[in-house]
């Protein structure tokens, strides 16, 4: 399945932290390229990605939780998913990126733990104020076992 994923990174004062990853890395286990995004007169501030959601990810979020940011209390990292009802949040809380919970929004996956050597399915975030949702049966023992789709 491929799927499109937007990614937002937002972080002050991360121009240099940033700039490699707005050139192309053969050696990253993630492929792709951040693109600034700012408002006019403005720098620094935002850069965006879009990435095929089952390919060309893996690993993204402990890149970015392994930059020297200057200002690590400032980075914010949104994900969309296609499939999503809205982006998902997530910040570094004692030195790692963790997924945010929002208020009104679940977190799903429509599938067990990882098979086949394929990339770790990333769920679906859903809102919950919207519409009914069909959620899937809780898998045995929670998500805490699952690995990190990004």
């Amino acid at each position: 399945m491929s799927r499109i994923a937007e990614v937002i990174v937002l972080a002050q004062d991360a121009e240099t932290v940033m700039d490699p990853l707005t050139r192309p890395d053969p050696t990253r286990t993630w492929q792709g390229c951040f693109a600034e995004m700012s408002p006019t007169g403005t720098s620094g501030f935002g850069w965006g990605a879009e990435f095929e959601r089952m390919s060309g990810r893996s690993g993204l979020l402990k890149h970015l939780e392994s930059l020297p940011w200057p200002r690590p209390e400032t980075v914010q990292i949104l994900i969309h998913d296609e499939e999503d009802d809205c982006f998902g949040l997530w910040m570094i809380h004692d030195g790692r990126l963790v997924e945010v919970p929002l208020p009104r929004t679940r977190r799903a996956w429509w599938s067990g733990p990882p098979k086949d050597g394929r990339a770790p399915d990333p769920g679906i975030l859903s809102r919950t104020d919207c519409r009914p949702v069909d959620w899937p049966a809780e898998i045995e023992g929670g998500d805490q076992f699952r690995p990190p789709a990004w």
